[in-house]
């Protein structure tokens, strides 16, 4: 069928297919999946080209599988096989377990040369990645219809939000951090150590402040390959006493007690510090998706987030492919069959363990049992959605439920924060 003189006129006026905004993981993931279906794409950048991006640098066997999906080489990440667990005196030691979904590896890639490689597949895929630019969404009659960078307006049919912790962009859209829902505050460091080759990423589930308030958070020793471990802790905001947690002081607590079996050397860097949404109030509407954290999809169990990323970058571009018209409403409706059950559920869990007198035992159940730490390790692998079979999946349905019937008292009484 012949185009109507309109039609033709628009797909004129149209300069890309796809325009994303963010350089992160699930950036790249859309830039490489509609580069390489010959989709007309841009990829903006606001940052220069080698940025860091403060994280723990840890890839879940989740992450792994989606870069397997989109076929990148992972062999420069340090290869990691399990998670040790401890809360207070107990500790497991286990393998990701060996699944049909998802492979039975993660891996530690620190986030500077993860996201340069993915930038660096998604230019040699055919993306157009420009650097040092901060785009702008541009609506007209409430459509997304391109982006504005440095004065220039640059046409696209849809706009890829993956701005991360949301900012400028995402406020002009509404995809924001619902403020009646939980988020994460973490910190990390870098130190030397003789055990940075080992193949177990180390969690400490019973962490306490400097008053000896149990935290519901974590830290975290994540070695990676290249003679330094990723040292870091994290919290939730509804533990008690949010609003005076000094994370520093946290993190050199949790390295005091790591220093000596880790034989730890001092910070290669001054610890930096990042803002972990879990919540998004719109992720999509006409013209645009929003993907990856500034969807809020981290996971309140462990803040990762890398996985969800690299999954709804690759999404959104089938959707559009599938079809262009119905793209936005069909990406929201397939992310949120795989993601929404299990990451509502963490958030309404992380009102329970805000409450100290819950949390400790809590931790002492997460690991008692062969059975239960098996569910824990599925949980901090974000091995655990809608689709899951067997007993954690079991175990996430009837959470969900639960929890959805409990909601309105979980809020109401929330610890101070």
């Amino acid at each position: 069928m012949l185009a109507s003189p309109n039609q033709a006129c628009e797909a004129q006026r149209m300069q890309f297919d796809i325009a994303i905004i963010g350089g992160g993981p699930g950036g790249s993931s859309a830039a490489i999946s509609a580069a390489r279906a010959g989709l007309r794409v841009v990829l903006f950048e606001k940052a220069s080209y080698g940025r860091d991006k403060v994280c723990g640098d840890g890839l879940t066997p989740r992450a792994i599988g989606a870069l397997n999906d989109l076929n990148i080489d992972h062999s420069a990440a340090h290869r990691i096989d399990g998670l040790r667990m401890i809360a207070g005196k107990k500790q497991r030691e286990l393998l990701w377990p060996a699944t049909d979904r998802f492979p039975h590896h993660g891996a530690v890639w620190p986030r500077q040369k993860f996201d340069n490689y993915l930038l660096d597949v998604a230019i040699e895929s055919g993306a157009d990645v420009r650097f040092n630019s901060e785009a702008l969404p541009v609506i007209e009659d409430d459509v997304v219809v391109g982006v504005e960078v440095n004065g220039e307006v640059l046409r696209s049919s849809l706009v890829v939000l993956a701005t991360g912790a949301q900012g400028a962009a995402a406020k002009m859209l509404g995809a924001v951090r619902d403020p009646d829902e939980t988020f994460g505050l973490a910190i990390r460091a870098y130190a030397p150590t003789p055990r940075h080759a080992e193949r177990h990423l180390e969690a400490c589930l019973s962490l306490r402040d400097e008053h000896g308030t149990p935290v519901p958070g974590y830290g975290w020793m994540f070695p990676a390959g290249d003679g330094t471990v990723n040292i870091g802790v994290g919290a939730l905001s509804t533990m008690k006493g949010f609003k005076k947690l000094n994370l520093n002081t946290l993190l050199d607590q949790y390295a005091s007690i790591v220093r000596e079996p880790w034989s730890l050397g001092d910070y290669v860097e001054k610890p930096r510090a990042w803002r972990l949404p879990m919540s998004c109030v719109r992720r999509h509407g006409p013209g645009w998706v929003a993907i990856g954290d500034a969807a809020g999809f981290v996971n309140p169990m462990n803040g990762e987030g890398i996985d969800y990323a690299l999954e709804s970058g690759a999404l959104a571009v089938k959707c559009f492919i599938d079809n262009p018209a119905t793209a936005t409403s069909s990406y929201d409706t397939q992310v949120g069959e795989r993601f929404d059950a299990f990451l509502r559920t963490g958030r309404r869990f992380s009102f329970i363990i805000g409450h100290p007198w819950l949390l400790r035992p809590g931790l002492r159940l997460s690991v008692g049992t062969q059975a239960a730490a098996d569910i824990t390790l599925a949980v901090m692998g974000n091995l655990i959605d809608s689709t899951t079979p067997g007993a954690a999946g079991k175990v996430m349905r009837l959470a969900d439920n639960a929890l959805r019937i409990a909601d309105p008292l979980l809020r109401r009484t929330r610890a101070k924060a």
